[in-house]
């Protein structure tokens, strides 16, 4: 498929219109956390990819805020899953039972 600049620049204006909520989105985060923009980046990705995001670090660095902060900016349900070296899958995902 060969495209035309016509069709380079429909596909320029649509990604300039979807921006806006990506921009949106991250001012909206950024009156919470300040200073993470790699970190939001890297938040914004596995949401808008449909994937997960494992949040390591220190205490203290806003990781629980800035996943609740984003979570009210797109008006999701939060939850906070604290792991323990004995955490399996099985304890995050659940298991199935088969009726016999």
């Amino acid at each position: 498929m060969v495209l035309t600049a016509d069709d380079i620049r429909q596909l320029n204006d649509k990604i300039q219109y979807q921006s806006v909520f990506i921009d949106r989105l991250r001012d909206e985060v950024g009156r919470v956390i300040v200073g993470q923009h790699s970190m939001l980046d890297r938040l914004l990705i596995g949401l808008l990819s449909n994937g997960h995001v494992l949040l390591e670090g220190v205490p203290g660095l806003a990781k629980t805020l800035a996943i609740k902060s984003l979570a009210q900016a797109i008006h999701a349900k939060f939850s906070r899953i604290q792991f323990t070296p004995d955490l399996l899958p099985a304890d995050v995902i659940g298991t199935m039972i088969y009726n016999q």
